[in-house]
């Protein structure tokens, strides 16, 4: 949640659960019924009035918080798609969402002050699955609703959400040839990129990275297989599962299902530090200086990014951990902490000493 202690996590028993993160242990603060598969995505809107939800039927449910956020009622629900495969917020414009489903549709709402839903686009340009989103350009204020998406078709379009307009698309001719079943994909902070808030990197589930200028027809400023596999790894270890983008400096991360995490210089596109992890990459963050990186293996682990140390790893996961946020206090003093969604059903809580 953007400003309450509270974390919401989804799970295979259909339900997600609304969680303390400031209490010790955490204190349960409610569920959300009514799903009728796993809760595969979630999220809080900008202001953290609603909470949206959504399953592998495609149910989508959107709660708003009442008394101050300490209960959550539901106030809507749709139900359009078969499978939903990702959903955001708009980290800015409040009340917006988006989402991506397995018959490669890509829906946009709006939901009023009383918790109704207003659809604001669907767009039926994929072929395959959409395989995920990101907003873009969220920094130009509330008269600019853009999104770009991505598919295992092998292609990237970028939505204009008012008018549901492509602004580009991207297919196999612009990566030269290439087949690219794209599964991730992440926005480059403006700072970094002379105030374009439209720089994006897609990653394919056969290691093919692109780096697009959404703001500029999707044009294709770099493009890269990121591994040579050896005789003995499977095809999927190419897999680049998350992507994540430095605030503060010219670094972007790369993380495989090998394993292997790569950090780019972003100015140059070579490949500056590479970290292997036991198992399959599954969430890169940056924070700071840090970069933290979720693994199959059930740990979560620190690194500096800058000198390639590893600062601290959190165990206690039996299983793959799938997911995890970062949540920091006003309290400079107060440590940052990671909580996890583990396969095995639990959701650990973990101080970052350093």
């Amino acid at each position: 949640h953007p400003s309450l202690p509270l974390v919401v996590s989804g799970g295979g028993d259909n339900i997600a659960h609304l969680w303390t993160s400031h209490s010790q242990p955490p204190k349960f603060a409610g569920s959300i019924n009514g799903h009728t598969e796993s809760v595969i995505a979630s999220g809080f809107t900008a202001n953290g009035k609603f909470l949206v939800t959504a399953d592998m039927t495609g149910k989508v449910i959107v709660q708003i918080g009442v008394k101050g956020g300490s209960q959550w009622k539901q106030s809507a629900e749709l139900n359009e798609v078969e499978e939903v495969v990702w959903l955001k917020c708009h980290p800015t414009i409040n009340n917006v969402f988006a989402f991506g489903a397995i018959d490669g549709s890509v829906w946009c709402y709006q939901i009023n002050d009383d918790g109704s839903l207003e659809q604001l686009m669907s767009g039926f340009a994929h072929q395959q699955d959409c395989t995920n989103g990101d907003f873009i350009n969220i920094d130009q204020g509330e008269n600019t609703l853009e999104l770009v998406t991505c598919s295992v078709d092998g292609t990237v379009i970028g939505w204009n959400c008012y008018t549901a307009q492509q602004t580009f698309k991207i297919t196999q001719a612009e990566t030269k040839g290439l087949i690219a079943p794209w599964v991730s994909i992440a926005v480059a902070p403006s700072n970094l990129t002379n105030g374009n808030a439209a720089i994006v990197a897609v990653g394919a589930n056969n290691g093919i990275l692109a780096i697009v200028n959404a703001n500029n027809n999707g044009a294709v400023l770099h493009l890269e297989t990121v591994v040579e596999l050896k005789p003995d790894q499977e095809e999927l270890d190419a897999s680049i599962e998350s992507i994540s983008w430095a605030q503060n400096f010219p670094l972007m991360a790369v993380g495989l299902v090998s394993g292997d995490i790569l950090l780019y210089e972003t100015t140059t596109w070579r490949v500056r530090r590479r970290f292997t992890l036991e198992d399959s990459v599954t969430k890169l963050l940056f924070d700071g200086d840090d970069i933290f990186a979720s693994c199959i293996n059930g740990k979560v682990y620190q690194f500096d990014s800058k000198t390639g140390q590893e600062k601290f790893v959190c165990t206690g996961h039996n299983m793959g951990v799938l997911d995890f946020v970062l949540v920091k206090s006003n309290d400079a003093s107060q440590p940052r902490k990671v909580i996890t969604a583990g396969d095995e059903g639990v959701s650990l809580v973990f101080e970052v000493p350093n």
